[in-house]
Formats: structure tokens, sequence, C-alpha cells
């Protein structure tokens, strides 16, 4: 039976040689970087959005914005189909897919004056693709936010000790942002000294557990974690309302910091303690399971490939990039940091969290155990591990469910803020004005359609809706994915390259995607799930349409031959563009 550490540095040695030769092969034949183009940052350098940065300061900015829960929940699933197929579609879909993705939707902005994924849909494919990257976007922010409600309210009732410390991390979040705003220095400092405070806290949490079940009870829910899911859209309602500055960037200062903490933990943990993978490589799961073709590729999501990090690389990392030959260590090594992360969730769900196959097998007996129970598998694991090197048990615990907590609520506040965005553009291009220009309103609309979905499911077998959640949003979030490949694929045909690396990936991606949506549909009607069923189909429908509109700008691309897509930036004097 292999180590955890085993299958940690064989890993680790793939991810170098996909960045070391593969990302190379994507640069030089595909992408065709050259380090003389004036990019975006340089060109329209004010300041505040367009900043010629350092590419391992942009490379931490964009890593953290694109690490969240996803990557840990997504694995913690698939664990269920067994370790050995989950791990090589973490692994491939990195090196294959998610690298490809990330770094193709950074070039692609930088060569088009930093534009966003969706402006650079209607340019490149599309006008109709830009209304289609709207509906995918709002389905997907729906279903991100709707999940992610759904895995905090569980943490928040299998570890009350974490409450604390997750809610006093707002007002220490609040300070930091006042001091940074206030007194223009370095956010450093100030976010070390929050995630000392944040640690602090965590010891004292255990003694100070806060148990909502008597308020839920009071008030008349049947499941507790309902009340939470309320409570966490109360929140995001009005975090989504104020400027960034006050909560959402000095969270992810505090959050930087926790994401390469826990991988470092992960780490030393799995070194210190040598676990041995008492999971089996391929589950002999039981009847009437979900199949792993294509349930695999869609439960694990964002820890293969993503199609939020298009958003992130096409929105503020193409504006910091100092250099086009930049994109390449910034967006390959974004999409392996996240697939590193994939794998050690991966690690502490099928090596810490159960000491015997047996313990496992009770652990991950259906799919409804497995997915109900992702969260808190990895939470075990991790506390395991962090057990190795001497933490207590209970404080390992508590840190471990403050980690995810801390990244699925940042995604909620990011992903109801972006949201509120789409509401709006969605509104405006419908004629929808007062829709669109009024901020309450539109993000009335941004809470409520993911609350209702958060809790409409939740009766009856709560895993299993979680379950059926999971795989909507990864479908979703695959489409995305799709959608961004879809662009890059035409701009390198419209340039005369060679796109296989590109449109294989995206084959891929729409084959599985569509596959699961028809299981799923026709089981939604058999079971007579009024409300999945429609929500399944109208998925279907816009998948469809994105091969419709992939294919058509495929053939104009073909047709027209090569040429220079977009205008370029202005090349700097004695510097040539592309």
């Amino acid at each position: 039976m292999p180590t955890a550490v085993v299958v940690a540095v064989v890993v680790a040695v793939l991810y170098f040689l996909g960045y070391r030769y593969y990302s190379t092969y994507l640069a030089r034949r595909v992408y065709g970087l050259e380090e003389s183009f004036v990019t975006p940052a340089h060109q329209f350098r004010d300041g505040i959005d367009y900043v010629p940065t350092n590419k391992h300061v942009v490379f931490g900015h964009h890593f953290t914005s694109v690490a969240g829960a996803a990557p840990i929940v997504g694995p913690a699933i698939a664990a269920f189909w067994g370790w050995g197929p989950a791990l090589v579609w973490i692994v491939l879909g990195t090196i294959f897919a998610a690298g490809v993705h990330d770094f193709g939707a950074l070039v692609v902005s930088v060569r088009h004056k930093a534009m966003s994924i969706g402006s650079l849909a209607k340019d490149i494919v599309s006008t109709r693709a830009r209304t289609l990257f709207l509906f995918i976007i709002f389905f997907l922010l729906t279903l991100v936010n709707a999940v992610f409600a759904v895995v905090i309210g569980n943490l928040f009732i299998a570890n009350p000790g974490a409450v604390l410390p997750i809610f006093v991390e707002i007002p220490i979040a609040i300070a930091i942002g006042q001091y940074v705003y206030r007194t223009r220095t370095a956010a450093l400092v100030p976010s070390i000294i929050g995630v000392v405070l944040l640690y602090a806290l965590i010891v004292v949490g255990q003694y100070a557990p806060f148990d909502i079940t008597p308020w839920a009870t009071a008030l008349g829910f049947e499941n507790p974690r309902d009340l939470w899911v309320i409570i966490l859209f109360v929140y995001t309602f009005i975090a989504s309302r104020i400027p960034v500055w006050v909560l959402l960037q000095p969270r992810d200062y505090i959050n930087s910091h926790q994401l390469f903490i826990a991988l470092a933990l992960i780490a030393a943990g799995l070194v210190v303690g040598w676990e041995s993978l008492v999971a089996p490589m391929v589950n002999d799961v039981p009847a009437g399971s979900p199949s792993i073709f294509p349930f695999l590729f869609i439960t694990i999501a964002c820890g293969a490939i993503s199609g939020f990090h298009s958003l992130v690389s096409s929105g503020t990392t193409s504006k910091q990039l100092d250099k086009e030959t930049d994109a390449r260590y910034v967006g390959y090594m974004g999409a392996v940091g996240e697939g590193s992360l994939a794998v050690g969730a991966l690690l502490a769900v099928t090596a810490g969290v159960a000491a015997t196959r047996a313990d496992w097998d009770a652990l991950y007996a259906d799919f409804s155990t497995a997915s109900g129970g992702a969260t808190g598998n990895f939470v075990g694991g991790v506390a395991q591990f962090a057990g190795n090197l001497g933490i207590p048990l209970q404080i390992a615990t508590i840190f471990a469910a403050v980690v995810v907590i801390s990244f699925a609520a940042t995604t909620m506040d990011t992903g109801v803020r972006l949201q509120r965005y789409v509401v709006q553009e969605i509104a405006e291009t419908a004629g929808w004005h007062r829709l669109s220009r009024n901020l309450t309103l539109a993000s009335v609309v941004a809470v409520a359609v993911p609350l209702v979905l958060a809790l409409l499911p939740g009766g009856g077998d709560a895993g299993y809706a979680f379950g059926v959640l999971w795989q909507l949003f990864g479908t979703t979030n695959q489409l995305t994915a799709g959608l961004a490949l879809a662009v890059v694929a035409v701009w390198v045909t419209r340039r005369g390259r060679n796109p296989v690396a590109v449109i294989v990936p995206l084959v891929f991606l729409l084959a599985m995607t569509t596959w699961a949506l028809i299981v799923n549909l026709v089981n939604f009607i058999r079971l007579e799930e009024w409300l999945l069923a429609p929500l399944d189909a109208i998925i279907f429908v816009l998948a469809m349409w994105l091969v419709y509109e992939a294919a058509a700008a495929m053939r104009r691309a073909r047709r027209h031959g090569p040429d220079l897509v977009g205008p370029p930036a202005q090349a700097a004097p004695g510097e040539r563009g592309a």
C-alpha cells in the first residue's frame, strides 16, 4: 500500500515536468509569447488597476484569488470512486486542461487590452457568445453561493468552536482594511498580525463553542443548518454592498497566508506521519451510485480545471502583468497551485481521516454519505496531519475547519458581489432599467436566488441534495471553462497556430458535462425533482449553445485564415508590438 508521501512526491515531479516542458511548448508554439510586447499594465498604467508588478507578487495575488474551498470539496467527494481515478484526473486535468485554460485566458486578455472573458467572447466568437457567457456565469455563481452556504452551515454545526474565530475575523479584517487605506502602507505586516490573532482565537474557540441548535429549534427550523444559511446570506448581502477595501480585500490578505500555512502543514504532516493510503485505489461503489464516467470529472471540478479562473485571469491579473512572458509563470503555475491543493485534499481524506480500511469504508459507504461528509472528512484528515506535528487534536480540528470556512466565505463574498454585477448586466441587456440601475434590488436578486436553492433541496436526504447541487455546480463551472477555451481556441486559430492543445480539453469538457446533464435530467424527471430538472435543462441548452457557437467560430477562423486578432497594444519607443 503506497504512502501519501510517495504519491505527493510523484505528483510534484509530474507538476514540475508539466511546467518545465508543456508550459514552455504552450508559450512558444501555441500562444507565441513575446517579451517585447507592451502589456496593458504599461500601456494604461494608472497606479490603481493597471500597475506593472513583479511576477512573484502577481502570482501571489492570482493564486490566492483562484484558490478557495472548491478544490477541497470536489476531491474530498470524488475519493468515493477511489483515490486512483481521482488522482489521475486531478494531475492530468491540471497539466493539460487547467494550465492551458488559465494560461490562455490570461494571454488573450493581455493581447486585448486586459478585456474580460465576456467582452473577449463577444469580440472573438460572437455577440451571442457574450449573452451565453452572462447566463452561464449567472448559474455558476448561483450554484457556487448555494453550495458554499451549505458547506459553511454544515461545518459550523459540526465544529461550533470555529464560529468565534470566523466571526471575529470580520472586525479584524475591517480594522486591517481601515489601517491600510488610511495610512497607505503595505498590507503584509498587518495581515500577518491578523493571522496571529485569528489563530489565537482558534485556541479560545475550543472553550467557547457556539451551538445554534437551540436558537434554530426555537425559531421552528427542522435543520439547524438552514438558520446558518440564512445568516450567511444576510451577511453576504451586507458585505457585497460595502467597498471591497473595507472587508473583502483585507480578508483576502489574511486568507492568503492561511492558504500557504495549510499547504505547508499538510506537507509537513505527511512527511512526519508517513501515512498510508487506507482508501482503495479503485472503490467498488454500491449499486445505484453515480457512475465514474462522467461524474468523477464533474465532481472534482475546480480540483482539475475551473472556469472561474478565466474570470480572474482576464479580470485583475491581466492588468498587472509586467511582461507578456510572465503569463507562463503566473497563469500555468496558478493552475498547478490549485492542483496541489486538490491533491492535498485527496490525501487528507484517503490517508489522514481514517486509520483502517473499515473506518474509511464507513465514511464513504455510499454517495450520499461521501458527499454529505466531504468537508468533515477533509477537516479530520488535516487535523490528523497536524496531530503528527504535536498539535492537539481539538485545536487542529478547529484550525482545519476555519481554513475551509474562511475560503468558502471569501468565495461567497466575491460570488454575491459578482452575481450582482451579472444581474445588472443581464437586466441592462434585456432593457430592465429599473433592475439594472437599482443596486439594492440587484443585490436582493443576487442573494435570493441561491438562498432558495440552498434551502429547498435541504429536506429529506440532505447529503444527496448537496451532492446533486455540487454536480450542477461542477457542470456549470466546466461550461464556463469551455467558453473560455473556445475563445482561446478561436484566437489561436486566427493567429495561424495549432489549436489542438486547446481543443482537446475543450471537447473533453463538453463531452463530460453534456453527458452528466443528460443523465441527471433523466433522474430528476424520474424522481419528480421539479426544481432541479428545469435548472438542469437550462444548463443543458446553454451547453448545446456553446457547442454551436464554438464550432461556428472555429469554421469562420479556418475559412478566413490567419490574421492578427484585435488591435495590439501600442509599442513603446524602440520596441515592437505583436
